[in-house]
């Protein structure tokens, strides 16, 4: 999809010399990544402890080597 955006340089530039991004796209896309990621790590911790009566999970071991 095509948008036009109006972005700070001063922000691209900060951004591109802390990521090592030189793209404008993969630097927006990187960009959207990390704030959807901050926003599903924020919402996970606010569930913590709405279930407490939730039985313990089964988790898959890896065998030992």
């Amino acid at each position: 999809m095509r948008t036009t955006l109006n972005l700070s340089e001063d922000l691209i530039e900060k951004a591109r010399k802390i990521t090592g991004i030189k793209e404008k796209t993969a630097l927006i896309h990187a960009g959207l990544e990390a704030i959807i990621r901050d926003a599903a790590y924020k919402h996970l911790s606010e569930m913590a402890g709405t279930m407490p009566n939730l039985k313990s999970i089964p988790r898959r071991r890896m065998p030992a080597k």
